[in-house]
């Protein structure tokens, strides 16, 4: 389906394809560390112009899945460096994804609110699985392009993540809570090193290794690719001592961890190659690292330079160039749960027509029109489970699937929207959704309601649509009314519950 912004009749916000030379961006807040990368797009690649990365430790501060304050102080002040960079590039060609600590922490909008004004574009956190897959298009952008199958680990601050996949498509997604912040926390308590404790951290990661071994272990791809700064270092430090002089083996891991227990502190460790930046959580990282090449059965791991930023800008790219990942999720829920193509492709329409015909005065974001065109044509999908209560169906089905692409907080939003498409409307769940969503999704509600009370009425398109900031107008040809009295009267049930959302709904 084409892209609803795209089909506006009257030219308005549609966009040239992204054209070579641009400047693009992407920032990763990590658990751990925060990554900027800035590259310009030649000849269908990026290539990096500048790549900072400061060590944050969002994930160090997080107790209780509650952010301390001086972490976010930590991360906000980061973000206000980084912003100065990011003046001179379009707001659209910029990306923010965030990871496992705001995933987990329930005070994140303490965060990501104050990011959001710092930045001047919303900050995406992103489930694991497409924390992923994103690692995986970094990864697959940085190496040769054979058809070997490949598996590609990334050992965050908080989470680690498993890919298998060819080329540039990922087949099998797993991400796993086990990082190295969180383990150096939880083990390595101020900096302590002990065989016990790296006997532990080991043995609990080999625990939660073990659901899913059965999918990625060594029988199930031909080679072995390491990403992030985890990894990187232990490459890195394994060279530079002689342990080994090409990748990763399970040997000269077992001689980094005997090297390992020779001290009792993390200050203490000599090792040529070492930054301070990654000191306090190596000996977490070399107890998950050891228990991955245990529990998969891995032999040898090469690194990869490509990592989350860089497959974030990819994925950027993509979206730019209307090869919108997250549309395929879309086409792919619709045919998963047999959903009626007629009566989608007519609420998705009329959506689109009121959506255009109001984001003028209503300040739509292109974000919003898109959120509530995809919701549009997933309305009905709960109607594979039952069609009473079908929208709160549907509503979980978006909340609860894999979609690619899709940040957390998009799938929360596409799930309120087909949620609010009938029944009650309560101010505190109103309160709820405006808080989490913003000002906006009362008014995308309202667009919702009147969209699906339509669907299946005739001469809809002769229907003129006119809007002010706080009203929406409907104005049916003569005797429309007289000829619908069910629509009629659903809609006027919709006026009554567009109140309530702060919008005055006229038919006339």
């Amino acid at each position: 389906m084409r892209n609803p912004i795209e089909s506006d009749a009257t030219g308005a916000n549609s966009e040239e394809p992204l054209p070579e030379g641009s400047l693009l961006a992407a920032l990763d807040l990590g658990s751990n560390s925060f990554h900027l990368l800035i590259g310009r797009l030649e000849h269908g690649e990026i290539k990096p112009i500048h790549s900072q990365a400061e060590k944050v430790q969002l994930g160090a501060g997080l107790s209780g899945r509650k952010l301390s304050s001086a972490a976010i102080e930590r991360g906000l002040g980061c973000l206000k460096q980084f912003a100065q960079l990011l003046q001179s590039i379009e707001p659209s060609r910029i990306r923010v994804v965030g990871t496992h600590a705001l995933r987990r922490a329930r005070n994140r909008r303490e965060f990501t609110i104050p990011a959001e004004q710092i930045l001047g574009v919303p900050v995406d956190v992103v489930y694991g699985r497409e924390e992923a897959r994103l690692v995986y298009l970094g990864v697959a952008h940085a190496l040769a392009d054979d058809s070997r199958s490949r598996l590609v680990v990334d050992i965050g601050g908080g989470s680690t993540e498993f890919i298998i996949g060819r080329r540039f498509e990922p087949t099998r997604l797993e991400s796993l809570q086990m990082g190295c912040v969180s383990y150096a926390h939880t083990y390595f308590g101020k900096g302590k090193i002990s065989k016990r404790r790296f006997n532990n951290a080991f043995q609990q990661a080999l625990i939660e290794i073990s659901h899913i071994r059965g999918h990625f272990n060594a029988e199930h791809w031909s080679e072995a690719v390491g990403s992030s700064g985890t990894l990187q270092a232990i490459e890195t430090i394994i060279k530079l001592n002689g342990w080994s002089h090409d990748g990763i083996d399970k040997k000269s891991l077992e001689r980094l961890r005997k090297s390992l227990m020779k001290y009792k502190h993390a200050d203490d460790i000599p090792w040529e190659g070492l930054n301070d930046k990654r000191r306090s959580v190596i000996a977490a990282g070399v107890a998950i690292a050891l228990a991955i090449f245990t529990g998969l059965d891995i032999e040898k791991m090469r690194t990869s330079k490509g990592a989350l930023r860089e497959g974030v800008v990819y994925d950027l790219v993509g979206r730019l160039r209307h090869e919108d990942v997250r549309e395929r999720s879309i086409t792919a829920i619709l045919a998963r749960y047999q959903a009626d193509q007629t009566a989608s492709e007519s609420v998705s329409t009329m959506v689109t027509r009121l959506a255009m015909s109001v984001r003028k005065h209503w300040q739509l974001r292109d974000r919003d029109v898109e959120l509530l065109v995809w919701a549009a044509r997933c309305h009905a999908i709960g109607v594979a489970i039952s069609q009473k209560h079908y929208h709160r169906h549907s509503a979980y089905l978006l909340e609860n699937s894999d979609l690619a692409g899709f940040s957390q907080g998009e799938q929360e939003m596409l799930a309120a929207l087909v949620n609010g498409q009938r029944g009650k409307l309560r101010q505190s769940e109103l309160g709820s959704m405006r808080q989490k969503h913003g000002e906006n999704i009362a008014k995308l509600l309202v667009i919702m309601r009147i969209a699906v009370v339509l669907k299946w009425a005739e001469d809809v398109r002769d229907a003129k649509i006119t809007a002010s900031t706080e009203t929406l107008n409907l104005c049916f040809p003569r005797e429309w009314q007289e000829r619908h009295p069910l629509t009629t009267k659903e809609l006027i049930l919709v006026s009554n519950a567009a109140r309530k959302l702060g919008v005055q709904l006229q038919l006339t």
